[in-house]
């Protein structure tokens, strides 16, 4: 399957569940080029930009475990080719 680049991003707004998705970045760091949290304090979320590598199965195996998560928003742009 061919690899695509995409931009991932992630809005955590339930603090409880950070580790959650920390776990599930951690076992996709193959397919994470670079990463960028931000704490918005002030709002009570946390705000997480990835950038991946990989194929179509490895970023939506990725980001389908962290919609899951109770608090966690996730959208994806992904390369066509």
């Amino acid at each position: 399957m061919d690899k695509r680049v995409g931009v991932v991003g992630i809005v955590v707004e339930n603090f409880d569940n950070a580790p959650k998705v920390n776990e599930i970045l951690h076992s996709f760091a193959s397919i994470i080029v670079g990463r960028m949290g931000i704490p918005y304090k002030e709002r009570d979320v946390s705000v997480i930009s990835l950038i991946v590598d990989g194929t179509m199965d490895e970023i939506s195996a990725m980001t389908g475990k962290l919609g899951k998560i109770n608090g966690v928003t996730v959208k994806s742009a992904i390369t066509k080719k």
